[in-house]
């Protein structure tokens, strides 16, 4: 059995969370912003991973974004949660908290 394929899905199915989770508590993020705080978390996300989720979620109606010039490059995307994206984070940790409960009781 490969233990990476598994650790590699638990964290999948935990980043949506962990991203509305840091667009949240941020109150808008830049995407490099959020990897970083991924990384620090030791999440390690590729950028060919967060893009497509961020996208997925911002059609989904959870995120919203803006445009804001940048002195040093091309215009910066930052994203903010809509209410049914703080609705969906809520539902989300939620979860995490009894799936979690149930986790550190049987191991």
């Amino acid at each position: 059995m490969n233990v990476e394929n598994t650790e590699s899905q638990m964290k999948k199915g935990l980043l949506e969370l962990c991203i509305l989770g840091i667009i949240r508590r941020e109150g808008e993020a830049y995407p490099s912003d959020v990897l970083s705080q991924l990384k620090e978390a030791r999440l390690v996300v590729l950028e060919g991973t967060l893009y497509p989720l961020l996208m997925r979620l911002k059609n989904a109606g959870l995120l919203t974004y803006r445009w804001e010039e940048s002195t040093g490059g091309p215009p910066r995307k930052y994203y903010a949660l809509t209410p049914e994206g703080e609705e969906m984070y809520q539902l989300l940790l939620k979860s995490w908290q009894e799936l979690s409960q149930s986790v550190n009781i049987l191991t």
